[in-house]
Formats: C-alpha cells, sequence, structure tokens
C-alpha cells in the first residue's frame, strides 16, 4: 500500500501531523508493506527566494491577526507539538521560500533519503535555532549530508534552478486535482484522502479500512497458457 503526503517545511501542522500518522503506521500490523512518499506542495509559491520575514510578521499581515493573537496560535502548536515529542521554538523563527527545499526532496527520493531529509528540514525550521531561510545554501547542503546525501550532488541540484522544478510543480497540480487547498494531505492507495493532522486514531482508521479494502487480483483466465516463470518458458507443443 502506498501513502502519498502533501506537505510544506513551513507547515507547522504538517510537522505535528507527520509525527501522529507515523504513530499510527507504527503500532498498523502492516506497517512493512507500506510506502510512504512525500510530495510538494508550497504555502507561498509566489514569495521570492530572497524574502525572509519573522513568523509573527508574516501571520500578523497573511491573516490580519494582531501579534498577540499570533503568538498565542504559536504557543498552542508548541504544545501540540510537545504533546508528540516535539521539539517546537514558539519565538524567534522566520518564514521564507521553499522551493528549493521541494526540489531537494525530490533528489533524496531518488537516492532513498527523502523521508530523512524531510525529517531534518523539520528539525531545523522548528526546533533549531538557526535559521533555516537566512544562511544560503550550504545550510541545505549540510542537512543534506546528514540525511545522507553527496555534498557536491546536492550543491548540483542547487545550483541549477530546473533540477526537479517540474517534478515540484506537477505535484502541485496533481494536489490541486484532487482536491488539496492545504496541507497535510494524505492519500491512502489513490482510494482514500486524509485532510490536516488529525489524531493519531484517526490514521489508524484510514490505514485499517485502506488495507481492507484491498483486493486480491482476481485471474480472468487461468486455463494453462503459455507464461515465463522461475523456471523458465513453457514450449510450444510440449
Amino acid at each position: 500500500m502506498r501513502v502519498e503526503i502533501w506537505s510544506d517545511i513551513a507547515c507547522p501542522w504538517c510537522y505535528v501531523g507527520k509525527a501522529r500518522f507515523e504513530k499510527a503506521l507504527a503500532a498498523f500490523p502492516h506497517r512493512e508493506q507500506v510506502e510512504v512518499v512525500h510530495r510538494s506542495f508550497e504555502l507561498d509559491p509566489g514569495r521570492a527566494k530572497g524574502d525572509v520575514q519573522p513568523v509573527i510578521k508574516m501571520l500578523t499581515k497573511k491573516y490580519g491577526m494582531s501579534e498577540q493573537q499570533a503568538q498565542a496560535g504559536e504557543e498552542n502548536l508548541g504544545t501540540q507539538a510537545a504533546a508528540e515529542g516535539l521539539e517546537y521554538r514558539t519565538r524567534g523563527r522566520d518564514h521564507g521560500n521553499t522551493f528549493d527545499m521541494h526540489r531537494l526532496l525530490h533528489f533524496a527520493k531518488e537516492q532513498g533519503r527523502q523521508d530523512e531529509l524531510i525529517q531534518l528540514l523539520y528539525r531545523a525550521n522548528f526546533a533549531e535555532e538557526r535559521s533555516l531561510f537566512t544562511e544560503g545554501d550550504e545550510r541545505l547542503v549540510d542537512l543534506a549530508v546528514e540525511a545522507g546525501l553527496d555534498a557536491d550532488a546536492v550543491r548540483k541540484v542547487l545550483a541549477d534552478p530546473a533540477a526537479y522544478a517540474d517534478d515540484v510543480r506537477a505535484d502541485e497540480r496533481e494536489a490541486a486535482q484532487l482536491g488539496a487547498n492545504g496541507v497535510p494531505f494524505f492519500v491512502l492507495d489513490r482510494a482514500y484522502g486524509v485532510s490536516g493532522a488529525q489524531p493519531a486514531e484517526v490514521f489508524t482508521q484510514a490505514l485499517t479500512q485502506a488495507w481492507g479494502d484491498r483486493s486480491p487480483l482476481k485471474l480472468i483466465d487461468d486455463g494453462g497458457a503459455e507464461a515465463c516463470g522461475p523456471d523458465g518458458c513453457a514450449v510450444p507443443g510440449h
């Protein structure tokens, strides 16, 4: 079974939702047969790469709330994150463009290190004091190397704005086609969708239902037509 997760590194509920989903997956009897794929979704796709601002300022401008309301929201997120065993800095974080991070995540997927990289990016953005947005490409290189990727290969991806850009855009178009207008958005075997950072119990229910609806392959005809197998191929007339 495949679970696709549309998310953005700048999305705190994606950070919390991933932990809740993983809690459900860890207890799922068929977890070894579940493939998890992370898909791209930018919350702020129009933001220029160098346009970085404090999270509180971004929230007040985007949602028309007061600084006190924005800070209260961050405190609530900190409480929610702590309940899942996650560190969360409620003050001093900043916000910026995540497109290069998504490009790197597609590269990491090819290398079999996607989950490792997205977890490190989340940690860097939500738990660490160093900014994920103001230190340039080398900050991303350091995190990618920690995830098990080759530094020179990562630099090559970051230096080419077209590398994996089409993959990111394709993910975002697909999210729109599936009706996802926010993240996190979980799709199980292209049959079930779960929107938002739901409690682990909801993910358990979704995994169980999606698994239970999997049907064994039904053969239209098994009348002994010639075929190839581990022992070789049938020879006509023998």
